[in-house]
């Protein structure tokens, strides 16, 4: 787990918040990756807990198959 002020911070933050917007959706990897024409695998490397980079393109993508603001994947959790 990274901390807020570490710049990796970021991937991990979208990378939970993908997962949860997908399940919200009730898609799986595999039937969001078939929608974005990406593999299962790198859906699944964007959500692990591991650090992955993406692009904003993929995000923007992502945000467009998922039908939601992309502000969204950027969300903190209130704390």
């Amino acid at each position: 787990m990274f901390d807020r002020n570490d710049e990796n911070y970021v991937y991990q933050l979208v990378s939970k918040n993908i997962k949860k917007q997908r399940k919200a959706k009730k898609l799986t990897q595999k039937q969001l990756a078939e929608k974005m024409s990406y593999s299962t695998q790198f859906i699944s490397n964007i959500e692990s807990k591991n650090h992955q980079t993406f692009s904003l393109g993929t995000l923007w993508r992502i945000a467009l198959v998922l039908d939601i603001d992309i502000s969204l994947l950027f969300k903190e959790d209130d704390k």
